[in-house]
């Protein structure tokens, strides 16, 4: 049933120009509009992608806003379409990332921190899904975005890294055989420090006494060559650089240390641990030639801001609060990332990118602003100023529930009697 003609939406053309310029080349390529019955173009899919996974509509919602544009579509019509394009989103994703070669980086190196984060689906008690993420450690900017399954662990080696890459990461990331792995593609790490996860040696045999190094040392900043990995196996070539923590910070370490044994149903951390909690460790493959032990602890420290983009994409974004079990999860998820990275470089565009760089004195976070634009563009994607007001009534239709055997509840026979006496109330005849 097609509908009476709209005006045509110049604003939300305005908030496609954030995409790849090759949109519909990638729509053919993934074929997302072989039947192109309802859904005509990469734009009018696009829109519905958005509703669904950046503005968190229903599928009936999406189907009676889309009906208010263009033309009647149903909620299921709306699943299939959305099922169909997960890989034309995926590539879209993609192509949004900003791509570096070492010859543009400053210095020959870039800077990249990298972490995840779970998601569970509604009323699920352990992982469904991993986000693996980094961000550019001077311009703050996404680098890479990963959605996989729940059997996918974190590693380094799902990010692509290349020569010029230094990933900065936390302990759960330093591990021998990853670390080798980047290596290989010309790849850099700085991370935090853990004796669990990368025992240290001082050549193929002999393990490196890391606690009567550090009692020996009296230096706020220590480092020393090592091999990282497991006995028998390769290992890598780095250096462990320890920060010396002052007493009192030193006792608060020791005593976080305490309540998370009680936590796991430990009587007591075990002496290395408590020793070591006096330090800040962190284990290198760039030589101190390069980078001194307390400008790569200071770098370090700044891994913080991928924390806060995660708990910005979750704070605002809803991004963990994931709507379906199975089926569209997927296309949620990245539908979500793509969401996001339109925001980013929309408000990059109009405040000004170096604005948020690291690399100067800031005046404020992206989280308000991210706030703000969310609001500025939830109109551009709904369309609501370009929607048909002759439309209402298919647009109801299509967002009401089906017909089922339990009716809507209404007030009982006797009461609607009664209330015949008032005035221009309509009354059912039941006779």
């Amino acid at each position: 049933m097609k509908l009476p003609q709209k005006d045509q939406d110049n604003l939300f053309e305005e908030l496609l120009e954030e995409l790849p310029p090759d949109l519909e080349e990638l729509a053919k390529e993934f074929k997302v509009l072989v039947r192109s019955r309802k859904i005509k173009t990469p734009q009018e899919l696009l829109r519905l992608v958005l509703l669904y996974c950046g503005l968190d509509q229903s599928l009936r919602e999406v189907a009676s806003t889309f009906t208010l544009l263009e033309e009647r579509i149903t909620d299921e019509a709306v699943r299939k379409r959305l099922l169909a394009c997960e890989p034309w989103v995926k590539a879209l994703l993609s192509k949004m990332l900003p791509r570096y070669t070492p010859e543009n980086l400053p210095d020959g190196l870039r800077f990249i921190a990298f972490d995840g984060s779970s998601i569970q689906a509604p009323g699920a008690t352990g992982t469904d899904y991993r986000l693996h993420i980094g961000i550019d450690l001077v311009s703050l900017e996404f680098t890479h975005l990963v959605v996989t399954d729940k059997y996918t662990g974190e590693s380094l080696k799902q990010y692509p890294l290349g020569d010029g890459d230094v990933a900065v990461v936390d302990r759960g990331l330093c591990h021998a055989n990853a670390i080798l792995e980047i290596q290989k593609d010309g790849a850099d790490v700085i991370a935090r420090y853990h004796y669990a996860s990368m025992p240290l040696y001082h050549d193929d045999e002999i393990a490196f006494d890391l606690v009567n190094w550090l009692k020996r040392g009296n230096a706020t900043y220590q480092s020393h060559s090592v091999l990282g990995g497991a006995l028998h196996k390769e290992k890598v070539n780095g250096y462990i650089i320890a920060l010396r923590l002052s007493e009192k910070e030193a006792r608060i370490a020791r005593r976080r240390c305490r309540k998370e044994a009680a936590r796991k149903g430990r009587a007591t951390p075990s002496q290395k641990t408590l020793d070591l909690a006096g330090f800040i460790l962190v284990f290198s493959t760039l030589s101190p030639h390069i980078l001194s032990a307390d400008i790569l602890l200071e770098l370090y420290k700044c891994r913080w801001q991928i924390e806060l983009t995660i708990k910005r994409l979750k704070s605002l974004l809803d991004i963990d609060e994931l709507r379906s079990k199975k089926g569209l999860a997927i296309v949620w998820l990245n539908g979500k990332l793509l969401y996001a990275l339109m925001l980013e470089k929309r408000l990059r565009r109009r405040l000004g990118d170096h604005k948020w760089y690291l690399n100067h004195e800031r005046f404020g976070t992206l989280w308000r602003p991210w706030k703000l634009l969310k609001q500025e563009i939830a109109p551009m994607i709904t369309g609501v100023y370009f929607w048909c007001v002759e439309n209402w009534p298919v647009a109801l239709s299509v967002l009401f529930e089906r017909p089922r055997c339990r009716k809507l509840q209404t007030l009982p026979k006797s009461v609607i009697k009664l209330l015949q006496f008032y005035p221009n109330l309509p009354v059912p005849n039941f006779n």
